[in-house]
């Protein structure tokens, strides 16, 4: 079943775009591939980016709407990630960067391409855990912008993952988060010296 990727806000393409086609902003950035490209760069596969800020007791999560994240393709692969944000002026650009969370949301889109139940695909993060995921979420018609994990979605944590916890491993939400809260709730607590 093919993935349905939610349309980015078109103000968030228009800064990714303007920043793709600004020498100096391509030039400064941290992203060395970006800036040996050879040949055109497009943005592709715009991501909403959700941050995990709470879960509570009960185990329900508390999410916010962090931004959006676009694959800059290069032929045939993405050299990096252009971020988005929201501000009080409206959507501006953010930074480029590279690194191993691009192939690995790469191979997680390929996984859920080939799954049987249609997904609309997310960026979950749990900044705490340092932890990045991809969120499958099953309602394919909601607003990518807004929303919270149900029980029955799926999140794909990706590489390079917390100690314990298998990347590109698909979880439902209802299993991963009792392990996550576990994990927030249970970070050994500094004592001052005696």
């Amino acid at each position: 079943m093919p993935l349905h990727v939610p349309p980015a806000p078109s103000p968030a393409l228009r800064t990714v775009l303007t920043a793709l086609g600004s020498p100096t902003a391509v030039r400064e950035a941290r992203t060395p591939s970006l800036r040996m490209a050879q040949g055109p760069v497009t943005p592709e596969l715009p991501l909403p980016v959700h941050v995990l800020d709470r879960i509570s007791p009960a185990g329900a999560s508390t999410t916010r709407l962090a931004g959006w994240r676009f694959l800059i393709r290069c032929g045939e692969r993405s050299v990096a990630a252009a971020d988005t944000m929201l501000t009080p002026d409206g959507w501006a650009f953010s930074h480029f960067f590279e690194g191993p969370y691009i192939a690995s949301t790469e191979r997680a889109l390929r996984h859920a391409e080939n799954m049987s139940q249609p997904y609309q695909p997310r960026l979950l993060s749990v900044p705490e855990l340092y932890m990045l995921t991809l969120w499958l979420h099953g309602d394919c018609a909601a607003d990518g912008a807004t929303g919270h994990p149900a029980a029955t979605d799926l999140l794909v944590p990706l590489a390079p993952a917390p100690p314990g916890i298998a990347a590109h491993r698909p979880h439902r939400v209802a299993e991963l988060l009792p392990v996550l809260t576990h994990r927030l709730t249970s970070a050994p607590l500094l004592s001052s010296p005696a």
